[in-house]
């Protein structure tokens, strides 16, 4: 039997066929725009059985039934009750803040999140934390800060695509192969990456720019546009604010002036401006190369702000507006204690730019567990995620998450975060349980992640543990749902669909067709109602209201002023297809005994440090070292280093985020620099 569903093994949200035989996942297929033949495969969805069925599956609750003993099996029961009097025990000795929900990617953030937030919520704890700081959420808040939501691009129809910070091989293939597509429909293909990635090296037009430099390179392609006049005067004129402001910061950043501090030549830099100004239809498609860095709100607003200076935002074959589906909000955001400020709360823009994304900080929990600011943390439940191994300072974080009160973990499998919980509660994979991902609501069509077989051994969907928590905790009335499907019929009521309509459908329901230049009608959902160059509301925050109108910062690059010490850029590795974040590294055909786990270094650097293919490194910051196989590889440019991530789990001896700071922090998003930082390697 095949049966339409989406893949939720990573954040592509992938709509698929699966196969199932007897009840049981046999194999998994991703729907294309492309011929079969020119499709792209993801490793992840070929091993999906070996996934679902895999012996390291945490199959039944856990408990530590004292502090410091083994873990033992339980019944959900005494789990959650046990949970559930912790809850209260805290709530009436330290009142409902002192406990936080950290949630990591795994487990979506479609329904899941909103399901998280409304049990919070209701108990009045304002304290339910994802990890958007230092994913594409911080991204997302520059995108809203221009022009009121984040853009898609319509790489397919474009006939100029720059790739920036992306390299979606590794990561979404719908996008992939989007990319391909318009680039074999003749679209100049431009790709703006501190690696030779793969497409790089099948671009028209390739930019190996210093990494952390994004921001200048953006104004200096401002610059030449306005300066040669190439910018969209209707669009500008009509639809926009601060245009001037634009233009007086963008002055300081002629190419000439930036080129070499960012590793380009200054022609070069005019030449993708002028493409990209000249050809329509352009878009940009932007990615995690711009997140997880210093200076990440600024940089991607420069980024985003070429998009309406060129009149390319809400245009076919540009970067489109979505039309998100009107869904049913139910957080209860005014659920929570009044007059409790969350631990978040020095980053009230990001708290409060979105509806729904509600607080993303996630280094806060940290500061609220050791620090105790602004107040202390007694209890942390963290659900599908692997904060010990995945957040900036990986020591710091280890001591926080070992030494909490009070440590839950959800999730399919065991990970360092895991292991040190007081109790684990087993959840079932995207296969075993019905929900509405968030790629599915923010725009149409609607497709379900529809369950094709039961849960393995004893494990739960994520809906189902939260819905009997939440009644535990005596909030009988705010989860009256008694499966995953009452409570999206009850979100999608205001849409008029239903999980059935979905499910007979199984390449989804459009609500609405597809618009173009909505912002004639409607304006753009801002605080002027215009596409922002200027915003007011950043200026009344005292933080620039034109991207470095009062200057650039002076290196966004983490342990700069050590670099005598640290001559170095390390760069975060890439994403393998074979894993997300730390996932997956238990499976025996993705694992591949290590490969992959490895530090790129250029050959020039490489021949003056005497450093050999295979030859063991230490790579050193001024937080600590950790080890890695050299490989020799021209993807890297002379003077830096990409060092593979995510490895934690599998050694952590070769755990990234020893070498990264928390210390430092963007101060509108929190966003720490995890990205790139001064480093140096050895010899062993």
């Amino acid at each position: 039997m095949k049966k339409h569903t989406v893949c939720r093994f990573c954040s592509s949200c992938c709509p698929i066929i699966a196969e199932v035989k007897n009840g049981k996942l046999i194999s998994a297929e991703r729907k294309s725009i492309l011929d079969p033949e020119k499709r792209l495969s993801c490793a992840k969805l070929r091993a999906a059985s070996e996934i679902v069925y895999s012996d390291k599956r945490i199959k039944t609750p856990l408990i530590r039934r004292t502090k410091g003993g083994q873990l033992e099996e339980a019944s959900w029961d005494e789990a959650l009750n046990l949970i559930a009097a912790k809850f209260q025990q805290y709530k009436e000795e330290n009142g409902p803040e002192s406990i936080a929900w950290l949630r990591g990617m795994a487990a979506d953030w479609g329904a899941p999140w909103d399901y998280a937030n409304r049990l919070m919520n209701c108990f009045g704890s304002p304290n339910t934390i994802g990890n958007g700081s230092v994913c594409f959420v911080a991204r997302e808040m520059a995108h809203s800060y221009t022009y009121g939501v984040m853009a898609y691009p319509e790489a397919g129809l474009a006939k100029c695509i720059i790739v920036w910070g992306k390299h979606d091989g590794d990561t979404a293939l719908g996008m992939a192969e989007a990319i391909s597509k318009g680039h074999e429909n003749g679209a100049h293909l431009v790709v703006i990456d501190p690696i030779a990635t793969r497409l790089a090296k099948k671009a028209d037009t390739f930019l190996q720019i210093k990494p952390g430099h994004d921001g200048l390179l953006a104004m200096a392609m401002i610059h030449t546009i306005i300066e040669e006049d190439l910018y969209d005067h209707d669009f500008v004129q009509e639809h926009t604010v601060g245009f001037e402001e634009l233009a007086e910061s963008a002055s300081r950043f002629a190419p000439e002036e930036v080129a070499e501090r960012i590793w380009l030549d200054a022609e070069t830099i005019r030449t993708v401006a002028r493409l990209y100004a000249t050809t329509k239809p352009a878009c940009i498609v932007d990615g995690n190369g711009l997140d997880m860095q210093l200076d990440i709100f600024q940089s991607t607003r420069a980024v985003a702000l070429l998009r309406g200076l060129c009149g390319n935002i809400d245009q076919s074959g540009g970067d489109v507006l979505p039309q998100p589906i009107q869904l049913r909000n139910i957080q209860e955001q005014n659920g929570a204690s009044k007059g409790v400020e969350p631990i978040t709360s020095a980053y009230p823009l990001f708290d409060s730019f979105n509806t729904t994304w509600g607080r993303q900080v996630q280094s806060c929990v940290v500061d609220a567990i050791l620090d105790k600011r602004p107040y202390p943390l007694k209890m942390v439940v963290v659900q599908a995620g692997n904060p010990v191994v995945t957040m900036a300072d990986s020591k710091r974080t280890h001591r926080a998450f070992a030494s909490v009160d009070f440590l839950v973990a959800i999730d399919m499998f065991m990970n360092r975060t895991t292991r040190l919980a007081d109790v684990i509660l087993p959840a079932s994979s995207c296969f075993e349980k019905t929900q509405l991902n968030r790629a599915a609501i923010r725009n149409n069509p609607i497709i379900l992640q529809d369950q094709v077989i039961e849960p393995i051994a004893d494990s739960w969907p994520d809906w189902k543990i939260v819905f009997e928590l939440g009644r535990r905790l005596g909030l009988t009335k705010e989860f009256p749902w008694q499966s995953g499907e009452e409570a999206i019929d009850f979100q999608l009521e205001p849409v008029g669909t239903t999980v059935s309509d979905l499910r007979e459908n199984g390449n989804g329901i459009r609500i609405e067709d597809i618009r173009y230049q909505k912002f004639k009608e409607q304006g753009f959902d801002t605080p002027s109602g215009k596409f922002e160059f200027f915003s007011q509301k950043l200026s009344d925050n005292n933080f620039d209201p034109v991207p470095y109108l009062s200057g650039y910062p002076s290196e966004p690059i983490g342990f700069d002023a050590q670099k005598e010490d640290y001559p170095l850029i390390g760069i975060s590795g890439a994403r393998n297809i074979r894993f997300t974040n730390s996932q997956y590294r238990t499976i025996p055909s993705l694992l591949l005994e290590g490969k992959g786990c490895n530090v790129d270094i250029h050959p020039q650097d490489a021949e003056n440090m005497a450093i050999d293919n295979g030859d063991l490194l230490n790579i050193s910051s001024p937080q600590g070292t950790i080890s890695m196989q050299a490989k020799i590889s021209d993807c890297v440019h002379p003077g830096s280093v990409r060092i593979a991530w995510g490895w934690g789990d599998y050694d952590p001896a070769c755990n990234f985020n020893t070498l990264t700071d928390d210390s430092v922090r963007n101060p509108i998003t929190g966003t720490p620099a995890m990205r790139s930082f001064r480093c140096r390697v050895g010899k062993q």
